[in-house]
Formats: C-alpha cells, structure tokens, sequence
C-alpha cells in the first residue's frame, strides 16, 4: 500500500492511541481522537464536492482545526494551503485567483475581513470560481459525532501541500510537495539527525502557513509526536511552556531566542529537556550561542529555503559553538554544493551560488514552469543565495540574492513591496532595503523618488491597505533625485545598504 501521511497518523492511532496528538493551551487531542476527528471532516469536504487535486486554502491563526482541515484534504486527495493571517484582502484575493481552491477554510477573524471580497481572478484574467466558505467553528463541531472516513487511494507522488513562500518576484510563488516528498524529507531528518526523542515535543510558535510552521506540524505528525501550538510569540509564555511540559524540539528564529535568554529567568529555568534546537534565517550572535549552551543547549545554524522544505543543512552539535557563523555539511543524504554564473562547480573557499539536492525537494512552482525550470537544474536546487563551502566541508551563508528581508522570523520580499510603492501617485523609483531592528531583527526600509511632494502618513496608509502590516515600511526615506543605478540599469542597492547601515544614517521612523 502506498504511504501517505495519513497511513502514518493511522498507524500512530493504532500503536499508541492515547499519545497527545497536539496540545495548544489547555486543550489537546489524542491520535486516536484526531484521525477520527480528520475522517468526519475529509467525509464533510467529499460532501462538499472535494475530488482529487482539489485545493483547500486555510486562513487563521494558530489552532488544532487548522490541522485538522489540513490533513482532512491529503485524506481526501486534495492539496492543503495556508494563507497568512496577516494578509489583507487584495493579498488573499491574488492566492485564492492563483490557487482556485475548492473550499476556504478560515477563522471568524478571517472570515469578516473577507466578507466583501469581490470577483476573483487566476494570475491572467481569467474569472476563477470563488471557493466554498467553511469556518473553524464547522470544523470544531465535528470533533464529535458520528464516524465517518473517506477511503480514497491517494497517490502518494501527486500534489499534495502548497506553502506560499515570499520569492524574489513581486508576487509570491507556491512551493509544491507531494506525499512522498514530505515524508521522505522527514525520513532524511531523522537519518541524519537522530538526536531527538521517539516520541518528540514539538513547540510550533510559527505561523502553520510559512514553511517553519507547517514543515514542524507535518515532521511532529509523521514522527508520532505531541506537537505543541502556539499563535503568538510571548517570550515568558515561551520558557514557561518549554520548561513545564519539557519540550524536546524547539527551533526559532534567532531573534525569538535572544528575547528568551533576556528574561530574568532564563538563569533559573531548566531548559535541558531541549534535545534539537535550529535557528537560522539570520546572523547568529557568539553570545547568543552560548547564553543556551550555558544552559545545556546546542542552538545550531541551520540553512534551508522552502524549495528544500525549509531544511536542508545544519552545524553538527559538536562544531555549533566553534563555528557560529556555518551551517553544516549536508549530509549523507544531501548534497550542497557552489556554483558560478556559468553554472560550473567550483572548489573549496570559493563565492558562488549555494545549490542543494535531495530528500524532501520541492516539485516545482505552482503554475510557474518557467521559474521551475530555472530554479531546478539537473536535480540541484538553485537557491540564488551566495555561499563559500571550506575545505572541510561546512557551509557559510553569505547574501541573499534573492533580495528578502527577514523580520521576526517572516519572509518579506523587496520586490513585493516595491510594487506596492510604485502603485503611489508621484512615485517614480522605489528600492526597498533591509533596516536593523532591535526588536524583529531586519525591518523594511523603503527609499523612493520623486519629483513632487509626497506625504508619508498617506503613503504608509496606502501600503496598510495592500500589505500585511509586517511588511509595511517602519522607514521612509525621500529622495529628490533619481537613485543611482548599476551598469545593468538596475537601482543600486548596495550604495543604499551602504547609506542605510547605522541607526544614525536611517530617517525618522514612521511607524
């Protein structure tokens, strides 16, 4: 029989039903519970017309029904996708045209931000079926009642997940894995990573519909392990849950970790229970490092991007320490290497393109062959992030090429906002650069030109009305002259980096 990832929550049913399945607050549900629990709603979707390949777009926050509807569709044989929480409509009205899902399952927050959402479109024009509208409070009422199941065969290599990832384009791009892919990427976790309990505890603080997030709920239920929900980041809540319910894997954004470590319990607080610890995204601080090493902690660097299922490389535990600023070697099932422009090999200590291969990749770019095509060359992934590979064989992240900027853990593409810039009467350049923050890391900087009066206060409302408010601009700088550009005719964002690079070069803040 082909395994899926529903073969995999049946078999934990069975080997140990009474396993807390996931837990958020004081509520949790058992394995047996859950997959009776995903069974009446995949039987609730077929109801609704779900047939295989049918997408399921889910828009909420942190919560057991969002896992539930999202193994709900893979029961059923159609495609799960999550839409961020933090998107205002125009930017869940261009994934629903692109994704065209069958049914949209949201929260009531979500549900009365959408409630006078207009005709959709797919990404050409094209009118698109506005998809059926079930709440979570639907999905809660099924967690009792009568047993029902759907027993479709499900091919384990067709569509079955689509994470929506912030890409190097204005739009962003939907990153597709099948049954197979997802399993096989946590099958080559725990090969050559095999540090963690048998049956782990997962703290997920990250938002199920970004690759960390959604990744660590599918790892924690194909492992058979408890899976620890969480909506929002509160350091304290953080610790106290870690250290009370003696979490095993807890992996965050190097930011989240340094807010840990800065509480005044941190000293006292028994966190040696943590067995896996990742962070990445962003420059690791030494201190940093040993501020959770002091307490039993191996925090380790770690580099992936969501083609790889966000995972690909990680600093074994013995070199996390010495060398803080590398990301492992691969591994025995993966393969990184450095590329040049020409897309030759090239040796140790040598700048290029990092490429990846192996378990877990990607299948490609939802209605994207073009850039698939580009990205997946000969089996490697081409991250278009810069790297130098030393002479044993660890890893350094260099640069992103792909212009994103990483703040609070969340991916905000340049190019994305710079669209929305443009959009602003009077706006004749945009370059939007990345600004140091103490409390999320990197921040959006936004340096525009004009040659009339722009007034700032509406142009940050007009960004609020399109983009997600983490993604809107806390840095506004006007130009009256045109920005200086590379030999390529491109806006020269290293001067600007450069200008930018101290809090005492940055403009007022707006925000």
């Amino acid at each position: 029989m082909p395994y899926t990832i529903n073969s995999m929550i049946r078999w934990w049913a069975r080997e140990k039903p009474e396993l807390p399945c996931i837990k958020q607050g004081g509520d949790q549900v058992s394995y047996a519970d859950f997959d009776a629990w995903v069974g009446r709603v995949a039987a609730r979707f077929v109801d609704e017309g779900l047939t295989p390949g049918d997408r399921v777009c889910i828009h909420g926050v942190n919560c057991i029904e969002w896992c539930v509807a999202a193994i709900a569709a893979l029961r059923c044989g159609g495609v799960f996708a999550g839409l961020s929480n933090k998107m205002v409509m125009a930017e869940v009205a261009y994934l629903l045209g692109d994704y065209s899902p069958v049914l949209l399952v949201s929260d009531d927050e979500a549900q009365a931000k959408l409630a006078d959402m207009g005709p959709l479109e797919d990404r050409h024009g094209n009118p698109v079926k506005t998809p059926l509208r079930i709440g979570f409070g639907e999905i809660a009422a099924l967690r009792q009642g009568e047993a029902r199941d759907v027993d479709r065969e499900v091919d384990p290599n067709a569509l079955a997940y689509i994470v929506t990832t912030s890409g190097s384009t204005a739009r962003p791009k939907g990153v597709m894995f099948s049954n197979h892919s997802l399993i096989d990427h946590v099958a080559a976790f725990r090969f050559e990573d095999p540090v963690a309990d048998l049956d782990p505890k997962m703290y997920i603080v990250a938002p199920l519909n970004t690759t960390a997030g959604g990744m660590q709920m599918l790892h924690s239920l194909i492992q058979g392990g408890t899976a620890y929900l969480d909506d929002r980041f509160e350091p304290a809540e953080v610790l106290d849950t870690i250290v009370r319910d003696r979490i095993s894997i807890f992996c965050a954004a190097p930011i989240f970790l340094q807010r840990i470590a800065d509480l005044p319990q941190f000293a006292q607080a028994d966190v040696s229970c943590i067995k896996v610890s990742f962070t990445g995204g962003a420059a690791v601080a030494p201190r940093l490092l040993k501020a959770w090493a002091d307490k039993g902690v191996r925090v380790r660097q770690m580099y992936g991007q969501s083609e790889m299922g966000g995972w690909g490389t990680v600093t074994p535990p013995r070199l996390a320490l010495d060398h803080p600023d590398k990301c492992g070697f691969g591994g025995p099932l993966r393969d990184i290497a450095i590329i040049d422009e020409d897309g030759n090999f090239l040796g140790p200590n040598q700048m290029g393109q990092i490429v990846m291969r192996g378990p877990g990749s990607m299948l490609g770019y939802w209605n994207d062959p073009e850039a698939t095509a580009k990205t997946m060359v000969d089996g490697w992934i081409r991250t278009g992030d810069l790297g130098v590979i030393d002479e044993s064989g660890l890893l350094r992240f260099v640069d992103r090429l792909k212009d994103i900027i990483i703040s609070g853990g969340l991916n905000i593409s340049a190019a994305e906002v710079e669209r929305v810039l443009m959009d602003y009467p009077g706006i004749e350049e945009a370059a939007v650069i990345a600004a140091p923050d103490e409390k999320f890391g990197e921040t959006p900087l936004a340096i525009v030109y004009s040659r009339t009066e722009i007034c700032v206060t509406t142009l940050i409302e007009h960004c609020n009305s399109n983009l997600s408010s983490y993604k809107v601009p806390r840095y506004v700088a006007v130009h009256g002259e045109p920005l200086q550009r590379l030999a390529t005719g491109k806006i020269s964002k290293p001067v600007l980096r450069t200008q930018y690079a101290s809090a005492e070069t940055l403009p007022p803040r707006v925000r």
